[in-house]
Order: structure tokens, then sequence, then C-alpha cells
């Protein structure tokens, strides 16, 4: 707490103090801090003393306390008294800024915008405060999903930074203006833009942290993009590029000389968070290219060191990576025949959405997607479909809607009796006219998908022509588990149609690969294939070798299922409306039918 610029008198001094002790104390002592602070309006402060007591006041009941009708009172007339005082930037800023923190927490949105309004207004003199405020006012923007009004601000930003003479902040709101157009979609002015901001990166010469987190940001957006669009293989350039900078960065020590221009007095995130995040895309990559091994391992990592930064800091980005850690790597754990595993950690997900309103609107079509997902793995069709659906109502998000509807088609494949709604949602996935989205991997995906229903509806020459198409463009961007899907799909194909060479040559690369994965129902249903071919062929040692095989994939996907049934936290494939049930009751036993599963 700073005292004026004006020679203080003592008794200001010695409240000012004692209030700083108290604030200060273990445990901070916030009632005593809060009398002290109070008792300087006793003596008839001047305007200055009273306006920066009404801040330091309104700070500490707004971050320690719950009393938020005193906290508005202080922050406002702060707000009101320092506009009337000139050469008084800091506190009139810092009041604004902190006013429109505590309207926002409060949800009065717009109470907070006009506030923000003028006061970027009046700072255009005060470089650092006038970039904080337009920041703030373009996240507050961005938090409404009003990202045009939110990238208007972070352009006025880069121009008022170029005019500064701060490329750094420049880059910095351009990046930031880049990560909002990849958000909507805009990627006709997403390129121009992230080449600008490639070349401005390049050629700043600065402080080496700052230039590496810039090259953080640069190359977390293009790995980003890559990954959204699909292309596994493409992005690995990137990706190496982008992990040998976190490691750069890990290797220099924070730089105690600040920048001597003040419109350059910003970070984009602290180093530590750098690290997780880039664990986190790695993690997307590898859930994408189907090395779940390699997912599972920077997953743990990145948990771990999550742990840490929580047990000291309580930015809500913190719980955002854990949510989106948790929710790749309960996908990863569905492959790998962990179903138990994932529904806790589905649970785990629940229990951070209910602390975080902002944490559920952002994430509960997710939830329920990886519900649908888990009861697909454990047979329970109806509720699959019901998790489906209710993910689809919560999302407006065109790569996350595609990936549903393709998973809600196979369920309706694999129910056999719902024609009429499987023929509607194929119409708008087709892969061959407007296919809704850019991304490679889902379009191979919606190929499979009708290579599926093809299959079963016994028209196989058509099967192998979209599965063939599937073939080719995971191949292309290296995506294994639709790789291993179409590989044994078609193996089946051939098997069916008595061509059993071929289908050997189909059914041996699909096992290696579901093995090299691993993908625990591609590896089940390619040694049931296995079996049956060596059987034809009259090779009974390899068919004993097969069954043995597929004998022991039973019982692993078996004694799973009947673990994940058997937990409470099944009970959360009934929940598709609301919060989250906070608690489960105990199963009896397993409920769900085993015969789809082997």
């Amino acid at each position: 707490m700073a005292a004026t610029t004006e020679a203080p008198e003592p008794w200001y001094l010695a409240l000012l103090g004692f209030a700083e002790h108290f604030r200060t104390s273990s445990p901070p002592k916030i009632r005593l801090c809060v009398h002290c602070l109070q008792a300087v309006f006793q003596f008839k402060p001047p305007p200055r003393v009273e306006a920066r007591t009404h801040l330091q006041l309104g700070s500490v009941l707004y971050r320690h306390t719950k009393n938020s009708e005193l906290a508005q009172s202080h922050l406002e007339k702060a707000w009101f008294i320092s506009q009337q005082i000139s050469q008084f930037e800091d506190v009139k800023f810092e009041a604004a800024s902190i006013l429109s923190e505590f309207y926002c927490q409060q949800n009065l949105v717009d109470s907070a915008k006009p506030v923000l309004r003028k006061a970027i207004q009046i700072s255009q003199q005060t470089p650092y405060w006038h970039c904080r405020l337009l920041f703030q006012l373009a996240q507050l923007h961005a938090l409404e999903r009003d990202l045009v009004s939110a990238c208007d601000l972070l352009g006025v930003g880069a121009e008022y930074a170029r005019v500064m003479g701060s490329e750094y902040t420049r880059a910095l709101f351009l990046l930031s203006k880049g990560m909002l157009l990849l958000m909507e979609r805009k990627l006709s002015e997403v390129h121009p833009l992230l080449t600008l901001c490639g070349t401005i990166v390049e050629n700043w010469q600065g402080n080496p942290i700052q230039k590496e987190s810039l090259r953080v940001f640069f190359l977390v957006l293009q790995v980003t993009h890559y990954l959204d669009a699909g292309q596994v293989k493409s992005v690995k350039p990137c990706l190496k590029q982008l992990q040998q900078c976190i490691q750069t960065i890990s290797t220099l020590h924070d730089d105690e000389i600040l920048p001597t221009n003040p419109a350059a007095l910003f970070h984009w995130l602290p180093k530590e968070h750098m690290c997780v995040l880039v664990y986190l895309v790695t993690v997307m990559h590898s859930m994408q290219a189907g090395y779940l091994e390699k997912a599972q391992k920077y997953t743990d990592k990145a948990l771990m060191q999550l742990e840490k930064l929580k047990m000291l800091d309580s930015n809500p980005i913190l719980s955002t990576f854990q949510v989106i850690l948790l929710e790749h790597i309960i996908m990863c754990r569905l492959v790998t025949g962990h179903k138990a595993t994932a529904l806790q950690e589905i649970s785990q997900v629940c229990q951070l959405c209910q602390q975080s309103p902002r944490l559920f609107a952002n994430h509960a079509a997710q939830l329920h997607t990886l519900l649908g997902l888990y009861c697909i793995s454990v047979n329970c069709m109806d509720n699959a479909e019901a998790q489906f659906t209710a993910a689809l109502q919560m999302t407006t998000h065109q790569e996350l809607w595609t990936f549903i509807v393709t998973n809600l088609a196979s369920v309706y494949i694999r129910e056999g009796n719902r024609h009429q709604e499987l023929y509607s949602l194929l119409e708008r996935i087709n892969p061959d006219h407007n296919f809704p989205v850019s991304s490679h991997c889902l379009r191979a995906a919606a190929f499979y998908i009708r290579g599926l229903l093809s299959f079963f509806q016994g028209r196989y020459n058509e099967a192998k022509r979209f599965l063939r198409e599937t073939l080719k463009m995971s191949n292309a961007e290296d995506l294994n588990r639709l790789t291993a899907c179409s590989l044994v799909l078609l193996g089946h194909i051939f098997f069916v149609l008595g061509n059993h060479r071929e289908s050997n040559n189909m059914v041996v690369p699909a096992m290696q690969l579901a093995s090299k994965i691993p993908d625990m129902s591609v590896q089940l249903w390619s040694s049931a294939l296995l079996k049956d071919l060596n059987k034809a062929c009259g090779n009974t040692i390899d068919a004993h070798e097969a069954a043995q095989m597929h004998q022991n994939f039973s019982q692993q996907l078996l004694q799973d299922h009947i673990a994940a049934c058997s937990l409470p936290e099944h009970n959360l494939i009934s929940w598709t409306d609301g919060l989250p049930p906070v608690q489960f009751q105990p199963q009896n036993g397993p409920t769900t039918s085993l015969a789809g599963l082997l």
C-alpha cells in the first residue's frame, strides 16, 4: 500500500503502517487492517488521501471479505473522487480497473463497461494503463462472446502500441486478436495476421524471456490451428519448435530489469503456466495421433505441475488447463480399456465444474460428450443417445458439434432401428458434400461412419470405397486410430466375402497398430478375426494363439466393465440436465449388457 506523493502527515503514516502490518500478517488480520484504514477518515484527509484510502479499503474488502456492498461503495468513491484530481493517474486507473473487475464478479457487466470506456478515453497519455484497460475491456467482451468488439479493441491497442514504439506490446495485442479470430473460425483473417505476428516476433530484439514468450504464444496458436484442422502430421514441425522454445525459456533467468517503455510492462503468461500449456497441446496432439501412452506420460507431468501451482496460485486458468487435460486423458482411457479410471476422472471434472459456474458453462457440452463416449464403451446405448443429445443442445462450437453427431450416428448404426434419425444426421455430416467443418480428421471419421453403415447393410463395395477414403486421409495425417479401425473393418469385409488373403493383409497391420496405440476394442476385434481367419485357412496353431489373445482381451475388458459399472459414479450416465450431482448412490452391481462388449 503506497503512501501519497505529497509529504504525508505522521498520523497517516502510522495508520497506513499498522494497516499494512495487519494485512501482511500470517494469517492476515483483515478486520484490524480495515479498522486502521477507516480511521483515516476521522482526520478529514485531503482528497488525494481520501481517494487512495477508499481504493485501499475497497481492494481489501473485495479480495479478502464477503462484504461486497461496502467494497463496492469504497471502490465507487475512489473512482469518483480520483477523477476530480489531476496528476493522479495510478489511483484513478487502478480504481477503474478493480471496480470493473468487481462488477464483473457480481455479474454487473453492464456497469463495468462504461467505467472501462471512460478510463480508456482519459488514459491516452498514460501508456501502461491505456494498454491494460484496453486488454481488460477486450477480455470482458470476449467472455460475453462478443468477439467482434473484443477484436476491434485489440486492433486499437495494437495501433496504439505501434505509435508508442512498443513492438512487443503490439505483438501481444495482435496475437490476442489472432486467438479470438481462430475461435471465430475467421481463417481468411487469421492467416495474414499470424504471418505479420511471425515477422514482428522474429524481428523484435529485446528481453530474451519476453521474446521467447511471444514465440510460445505464436506457436501455440499455430499448433492449435493445425490440431483444430485435424492435421496431426502437418503440425509436427511447429510442435517441435514449441517444445524447444519452452525448454529455452526454462533455462533463462527472469530479468529484473524492467522495460523502459511503460507500454511494454506486460507479459502473456508466467513461465510455469506456459510449461503446462505446452504439455497440454502435446497431449492434444498425442491423443489425436493415437500415441496414447505418450499422452498419458505428458498428462501425468502436467497434472503434477498443476497441483504444485494451485497450492500457490488461484488463477482460474489453472482449473481450465486441468479440465482440458482430464477431458483428453478420459478419451485415451476409454480407448485403452480403462473405463473405471475414466469414469472417476469424469467425476473429477464434474467437481471442478461445480466450483466455477463459468468453467461449467464452457465445458458442460464436453462433459456430456465424454459421458456419451463412456456409455458406448459399457454398451448403454439409450444413455449414450441422451448424453449426446444433451451435449448438442449446449454447444455452438462447430468441431465439437460434428464430433458429437459422428458419435451419435455410430450409436444409431449399432441400434439398427433408427433409420430416419440416422439418415437425417448423415445428411448433415456428408464428407462428399458441404462438410460442416474444415477438420481433416473429422471428415475422415465421417467417411468411416459411412463405411460402417454400408457394412451393416451388406453393401460391401460401397463400404470399401468409403473405408479406402478414410485410409487415404488418415495415412496422409498419421491418424493411427482411424487407420486401425478402417483396416480391421476392411479385413472383416474381405473375410465375409471369402477373400481370406486380402483379409489377412488388413487384419495383421490393424492388430500391430492397435497394439502400438494401444486400442483395446480394435485388438479384441482383430484377434477374433485372426482366430476365424486362421481356422478357415487350417492354421490350427495360429488360430489357437489368436483365440488365446481374444480370451485375454475379453477378460480384461470384462473385468474393467464390471469395475466401472459397480462404481457409484456410474449413475452419472442418467444425468442430462442442470449442474452435475454432487454425490452418487452406490450401485449393487453392473446393470448393463455385456453381450455387445464380447
